[in-house]
């Protein structure tokens, strides 16, 4: 691969409780800022996190723009402790993966090649899905990572006694080919 851009280190992406009982939660985009960061065609992205362990937590790494050219990183919910989700939806692909290295608390490593023909998730460095559809030629899109919180309608939200919810970004970075 070509160039390298690095996305900073963060700590953690952190949702608590308020008073009434609304949740302030974490969130990053590329969109609107000042260098306008957007992923392309043919770029690689790579992340490793840390998985959030309370119920209702819902993170995510994926993309965004003009309300579409969403592809999902990768979502998580600590009530399917095994399962990753991964998904396209701007040609309509996706997967549920399960793995034993995907656990509440646990550590993964996460890659997307995101091809003009093919999208591939890598998970802790092995090919776990490729949907064979790809990105097309011209895609690009903004960057986000966030967490959510469920209210309950597909996933249990979080109990009363939850005040803070938490999961970890200790690196990402996207690769650029030297051509782009």
């Amino acid at each position: 691969m070509g160039t390298s851009v690095p996305v900073p280190r963060w700590s953690a992406f952190r949702a608590t409780r308020r008073a009434d009982g609304l949740w302030d939660t974490g969130l990053l985009t590329t969109e609107g800022s000042e260098e306008g960061f957007t992923v392309r065609a043919g770029d690689r992205l790579e992340a490793e996190v840390r998985l959030p362990v309370e119920t209702g937590a819902w993170p995510a790494i994926w993309t965004w723009r003009d309300g579409d050219q969403e592809i999902d990183v990768f979502e998580y919910h600590p009530d399917n402790p095994d399962l990753l989700e991964f998904s396209h939806h701007v040609r309509r692909a996706h997967r549920y993966h399960r793995d034993d290295s995907v656990r509440p608390g646990g550590r993964i490593r996460l890659a997307v090649d995101f091809g003009a023909e093919n999208v591939v998730w890598s998970l802790n460095g092995r090919s776990v899905f490729a949907d064979g559809r790809g990105v097309g030629e011209d895609w690009h899109a903004y960057l986000i990572v966030n967490l959510s919180v469920c209210a309950g309608r597909y996933h249990p939200a979080p109990g009363p006694e939850t005040t803070e919810m938490s999961f970890e970004v200790s690196g990402l970075t996207v690769c650029r080919p030297a051509s782009a």
